[in-house]
């Protein structure tokens, strides 16, 4: 996923998932530096991020903060008044953040914490929706390449239940609650579909998730340039890659100044 050398960039929420995926690549000695984005959410937004701050403090590395209010004039609930589409939105937006302050900082690696659970509830959801784009990029590292720095999930082969038990032990504060605005996300629906799977049948999620890699995702990959929507092109104003230009973070910041 990365070497020992790299500099790297630890996408953190407040939750436990990133926090401890922190705790563990500078308890083992990697250079990790992490970047909070602020979305503007009441009441969730800032005690997870003081909650991000206190733990970078406590560990001695720096913590990137990202308001997406001064950075796009507008946050997360001013998007749900305008679209039924927020949550997908809000990742696009947080996706386009990580990349773009990885590459003009300099980094070579962007690590998340998302856990077996996120990768097993995600593929299915995938897999329903025939989302071939999608699929064919649902693998536990991505290399840098198009505009986009190298990207991998440390944690995917690991449970919630693991992430928080781990976390305890060590004592790492984090936020239990869950953003605010989700319960209407569709991604939960299948999370718990595959709770009831691995009820029933344990390990369902783990081989899901790791046949899928070593089986299909080949498969996927090679045709992954005749599943995008359109080519990859670079945007005019930001130089983020985009499939239009002006890519859609700057079209949104030129709506906000509308």
């Amino acid at each position: 996923m990365f070497r020992r050398q790299d500099q790297i960039l630890v996408g953190v929420s407040g939750g436990k998932d990133s926090l401890t995926l922190w705790q563990g690549l500078v308890a083992l000695g990697y250079q990790a530096d992490g970047i909070f984005i602020d979305l503007g959410i009441e009441d969730f937004s800032l005690p997870s991020r003081r909650i991000a701050e206190n733990f970078a403090e406590k560990i001695g590395r720096p913590l990137h903060i990202i308001s997406m209010k001064k950075e796009l004039g507008f946050t997360i609930p001013d998007l749900k008044v305008r679209t039924q589409k927020y949550c997908s939105l809000c990742g696009s937006v947080k996706r386009y953040f990580l990349n773009h302050l990885a590459r003009r900082m300099g980094y070579q690696v962007l690590v998340t914490g998302h856990n077996l659970d996120d990768e097993a509830s995600s593929l299915l959801g995938n897999v329903i929706n025939w989302h071939l784009k999608y699929l064919a990029r649902k693998y536990p590292v991505l290399p840098e390449g198009h505009g986009f720095v190298r990207k991998a999930k440390p944690l995917c082969r690991f449970t919630a239940f693991e992430i928080r038990e781990y976390a305890k032990r060590k004592g790492i504060e984090y936020l239990e609650d869950r953003c605010p605005l989700s319960p209407e996300a569709t991604r939960l629906v299948y999370a718990e579909i595959m709770d009831q799977l691995e009820k029933k049948m344990p390990g369902t999620k783990l081989r899901f998730y790791l046949d899928y890699i070593r089986k299909a995702y080949p498969i996927f990959h090679e045709k992954m340039e005749d599943f995008l929507d359109k080519p990859l092109i670079t945007c005019e104003l930001c130089g983020e890659p985009a499939v239009s230009s002006p890519c859609f973070v700057c079209r949104l910041k030129e709506e906000a100044r509308a």
